[in-house]
């Protein structure tokens, strides 16, 4: 075995917060923005250093010398470069963002030489092909098929004229992603709307109006205070009976980032995304192009469980089809009942406008079910929700999860270490539940450190980040609450610590395979979406509730009146993920980039919701500018996968119906184990579609996803 020398950082570069970590666990609150450029620098040298060595005839073309090596020095540029990434996601500054931005161009053209070196191709072709990669275990013959693959992907292959622009191709799209994501973090965080009389807030529950009012606080303002973060707009537009402020408000939101939004209160107009989005979908297209491929959805499906573009696009279109009559009927008796109870509609208008339909869907709900969303909310602390995700996760796969105290980015950022029944610990995870200014929205997973074995035997435990944006805790009259979070929110919490643990209970060492890498983006979701069906089950929230004020768990009958009220405008909810999946995929199949002007990309959204979606599109609305999964979150041609591996969860989660008929639990050990071992454990190291039989024993099946959403 050959080894190529690292390079020794300076006296100073060694006490660099994102060089000093090493293999352990960086200290985020130490990272200033001045420390990203001299370590990022450092160790993009580093990680060529050992391209250089890879590609040297004299080195050998075997697992160790070059897979093993490049793995070793491309990680640690990986880890650092993620957790400024990171850090750039939920603690923004604009120290941090400029520094940040100074180094994509730098990573990127790392990433996209080292994908089109064909000296390191050629290398791991050699390697494909010796008798060697006969002896290497299942998961480093995954890693080097992969690798191949995405070396073609990578441009490899192209003629030495084109990697230049195919280089640029990628830069220029990380520059774009990274600008999307911010215009939308700007225009979500610049928007104040202060209320200054407390009777225009009728119907808001009291902890929504606490917040408000902390908020204003915050901000030296007088009265109440409400933002486009979620858990601040949402409840206004669900309980608000001041029609005007849900106006105000929805216009806000759905404008965000577009040349229709609102002034906003630091007097910035550019952060508009619709040039943006059409210089993506350009470049898309010509990179896909350039790779031989027809557009980019045909590029995107070669590392997927799916096909054809065509074959996407029948699932979704037939989808829709199923749930069509459906929200027919949710739409028809929403728009009655607004007309009828609530006076929302009347003969001068052509029906319900959309500022009002969560307050009326909201008030249908309470009449048909009798309970409420904030009234349920109050039986879910955070901290009692979390007992019960952590009752599931001990009871069906062994394992104990137990508080830590890794070193954290914000004070409300919590640890836990994954421990073994035997006390060993196998994996660490963050959890940073509540929104703030500077964090991204949305929920999601991303991981820290990869399990692998290193080159001493020793294996590296994985590490990962669940990011959540929760409503924060606040205090009325000098007492801080303790949170509650919605059911939704619940659901969210187990979807994302299903992604968690397909990457924590890995048992693959080889990095390129283990946990999420390497699994086709299609059925990424599966692990996730299964682990919501837990969040319906009695004998799971019977444990995970306890009333904010009395402590009492949640009662069996408000539970069978929200289970009654679980496919409420399933139907409505079915479109409208489908219009976003067939928005997304007709965007990078059949749209002509090249030709498009200004406004095109909206009006294929329109297009599209015209055509399957039941409730009317409103002129204003510029939803698509803030399609932060696809334009800048990695779901690019790939939104569909919700669907796609719904399928496969919903059938996952069949075989624990199944089990809990002969044994009386869901939570059946016997039956999380064989989900552990043959969908959790093997991570990517195999085709998805065989591990998905390999635990089923069969092909997946729609039919439970259609009982489970009331559409069948």
């Amino acid at each position: 075995m050959t080894k190529s020398t690292p390079l020794m950082p300076s006296a100073e570069l060694q006490k660099n917060p994102l060089i000093s970590f090493g293999r352990d666990i960086a200290s985020y609150s130490e990272i200033k923005p001045s420390d990203i450029a001299p370590a990022i620098e450092y160790l993009l040298e580093q990680a060529q250093h050992a391209v250089d060595h890879a590609v040297d005839p004299a080195t050998p073309a075997s697992w160790n010398d070059l897979v093993e090596a490049l793995e070793d020095a491309t990680e640690s540029l990986g880890r650092s470069w993620g957790v400024i990434s990171h850090l750039n996601s939920v603690a923004d500054t604009p120290e941090l963002r400029t520094a940040y931005g100074d180094m994509i161009p730098k990573v990127t053209a790392f990433f996209s030489a080292l994908s089109q070196n064909l000296a390191l191709y050629e290398k791991f072709k050699r390697l494909s092909q010796s008798s060697e990669f006969a002896k290497l275990n299942f998961a480093q013959k995954k890693v080097i098929e992969n690798s191949l693959r995405d070396f073609r992907l990578g441009g490899a292959e192209l003629a030495d004229a084109q990697k230049p622009r195919f280089a640029a191709i990628q830069d220029e799209q990380a520059l774009l992603g990274k600008s999307f994501s911010d215009h939308v973090l700007d225009a979500t965080d610049g928007f104040v709307h202060i209320v200054h009389d407390i009777s225009e807030l009728a119907g808001l529950p009291e902890d929504a109006i606490a917040a408000a009012a902390d908020l204003a606080m915050q901000k030296n303002l007088q009265g109440w205070a409400f933002t486009l973060h979620f858990p601040s707009y949402y409840p206004v537009m669900q309980y608000a009976k001041n029609r005007k402020l849900r106006r105000l408000m929805y216009e806000a939101y759905v404008t965000r980032s577009s040349e229709s939004a609102p002034q906003y209160s630091n007097g910035k107009l550019d952060w508009d995304n619709t040039q943006n989005m059409l210089d993506q979908l350009r470049l898309r297209d010509e990179e896909a192009r350039m790779l031989g491929f027809s557009n980019y959805a045909d590029l995107s499906l070669a590392p997927k469980m799916a096909n054809t573009v065509d074959e996407v696009d029948l699932f979704l279109t037939n989808f829709a089809s199923k749930a069509k009559p459906f929200a027919q009927k949710d739409w028809q008796e929403l728009c009655e009942f607004a007309q009828s109870d609530l006076g929302l509609i009347h003969q001068s208008t052509e029906g319900l406008e959309p500022w009002d339909i969560p307050f009326a869907s909201e008030q249908l709900k309470q009449t048909r079910y009798s309970f409420s969303e904030n009234e349920l909310k109050q039986y879910f602390p955070l901290a009692k929700v979390l007992e019960g995700l952590f009752e599931v996760i001990q009871s069906l796969f062994n394992v104990n999860i137990e508080a830590s105290d890794l070193p954290t980015w914000h004070v409300d950022v919590k640890s836990f270490a994954v421990k073994d029944l035997n006390g060993k610990i196998r994996a660490y995870f963050y959890l940073d539940p509540y929104a703030r200014p500077g964090k991204r929205g949305g929920a999601w997973m991303d991981d820290a450190r990869g399990r692998r074995e290193l080159p001493n035997g020793e294996i590296q435990i994985p590490v990962a980040y669940l990011v959540c944006n929760f409503a924060a805790p606040v205090t009325v009259d000098g007492v801080l609450r303790q949170p509650t979070i919605t059911h939704d929110d619940v659901i969210t919490l187990f979807h994302e610590s299903g992604h968690g643990l397909h990457h924590l209970l890995t048992q693959v060492s080889a990095l390129g395979v283990s946990g999420i890498n390497g699994v086709e983006w299609d059925a990424v979701e599966l692990p996730s979406q299964f682990m919501e069906n837990f969040c319906w089950e009695w004998e799971v929230l019977e444990k995970m509730t306890a009333h904010a004020e009395t402590g009492k768990p949640l009662p069996r009958a408000l539970f069978e009146k929200m289970l009654a009220a679980k496919n409420f405008q399933n139907g409505l909810a079915t479109l409208r993920q489908i219009v976003m999946s067939l928005t997304d995929w007709r965007l990078h199949s059949s749209f002509d980039a090249s030709r498009a002007k200004n406004h095109a990309v909206l009006d294929v959204s329109r297009s599209i919701a015209e055509e399957y979606n039941i409730i009317p599109q409103p002129q204003i609305s510029r939803w698509i500018n803030s399609f932060s999964h696809i334009f800048a979150g990695g779901y690019a041609a790939g939104y569909y996968s919700y669907k796609w591996a719904e399928v496969l969860s919903a059938d996952a989660y069949s075989a624990f119906e199944e089990a809990a008929k002969l044994t009386g639990s869901v939570l059946d050990p016997k039956t999380g184990m064989r989900y552990r071992k043959e969908i959790l454990e093997v991570g990517g190291s195999r085709a998805a579609a065989e591990s998905f039989k390999a635990f089923r024993g069969r092909e997946p099946s729609i039919d439970a996803l259609l009982r489970h959403g009331g559409l069948a």
